[in-house]
Formats: C-alpha cells, sequence, structure tokens
C-alpha cells in the first residue's frame, strides 16, 4: 500500500480553513438552545476541497483549539465545558459527518449530486449523534430534542450544502490548475 503525504499546500490548507472555522464557527443565530452555525458550511467546503482526511483533521485542529478554551465555538464561546455541553454532541458529530461525506466524495469522484447525497447522510449522522446526547444530557424526550435540534436546521444546513459543494468545486478545479493540489486527492 503506497503511503500518501501531505503536500506544504495541503498543510497550508487545512491550517487556513481551521482559522476560517475559527473566524465563522462563532458567528450563529440563536433559533434556541441549538444556534444555527456557519462551522458545518466550512467543513462541506474543506472537505470537498481537501478530501476526507485533510478537511477532517482542519475540523480537528479547530476542535482542539476551541477545547483549550479560545472562544470559538457558537456565541464565542470554548472549552471542554461546551464539548461536554448540550450542543457538543454536534461538534463531535460533525467529525463523522466530515468523514462520511468525504469518502463518499472521492469515492464518487466529486460528483456533484453524489456529493450532496454524501453530505445529507453525514449531516444525518451528525444530528443523530448530537441529538442523542442531547436527549441523554437535558433528561428530554427524542421528540422535543427533533424539535429543537434538527428540524429547524434542516432547510439552512440544505443551502450551505448546495453552496459549499458549488463554491468547492470552482475552488478545487482553480487550485488544481495551479498545482497546489493532485487531481486525485
Amino acid at each position: 500500500m503506497k503511503s500518501k503525504k501531505l503536500t506544504i499546500y495541503q498543510i497550508t490548507f487545512m491550517a487556513l480553513m481551521a482559522a476560517v472555522t475559527c473566524i465563522l464557527g462563532p458567528l450563529s443565530v440563536p433559533i434556541g438552545q441549538v444556534p444555527i452555525s456557519l462551522t458545518n458550511l466550512v467543513i462541506y467546503f474543506t472537505v470537498y476541497v481537501l478530501g476526507a482526511w485533510a478537511g477532517t483533521g482542519s475540523y480537528c485542529i479547530y476542535l482542539i483549539l476551541g477545547a483549550v478554551g479560545l472562544p470559538i465555538f457558537s456565541g464565542f464561546a470554548g472549552g471542554l465545558g461546551k464539548l461536554l455541553g448540550p450542543t457538543g454532541g454536534y461538534l463531535v458529530g460533525f467529525i463523522f459527518m466530515a468523514l462520511i461525506g468525504g469518502l463518499v466524495i472521492e469515492l464518487a469522484h466529486r460528483n456533484i449530486w453524489l456529493t450532496m447525497i454524501g453530505w445529507v447522510v453525514g449531516t444525518a449522522v451528525a444530528y443523530l449523534f448530537g441529538t442523542i446526547w442531547f436527549v441523554y444530557l437535558l433528561k428530554c424526550s427524542v421528540a422535543y430534542a427533533l424539535t429543537v435540534c434538527v428540524f429547524p436546521f434542516i432547510v439552512f444546513d440544505i443551502i450551505k450544502i448546495v453552496i459549499a459543494t458549488l463554491l468547492g468545486k470552482t475552488v478545487r478545479i482553480a487550485l488544481t490548475k495551479a498545482g497546489m493540489i493532485e487531481k486525485t486527492a
């Protein structure tokens, strides 16, 4: 099996996108206990451009920075308390979303429609993970958790998926032409 090494361009883009996530992640619209955030938009975009592993790695950098206390989570919060709080399951669930979506993107050779389906499946897994954590911590019903944590976000997440996929395709083509990323990466 051939070992794949990250290029300087990939590492730089991973760090850049972790920084973009740090900037956009805290910007949120509070609509209840779970705010509308731009975090998953950045994840969709980053993973499309970089691939499953580097894109997920970029998000994990963001999570580590937030876990150590930088105020980069929604509402300018940070620390382990946020990760262990009611919405922390969604933050952790985004790791699985990135991996699932990224693997579908790569297996489907970045076909736009299959990519969007992969993102929907990955997002559903993140919803599942986050909702289970929310129900466990708040000792509430699944119906309540779905009403406050999932249903209000579906339309916004579909819009984010479409925007990130189309923008990601354009940026990936440009970066590939510039020789900054491999065509098959």
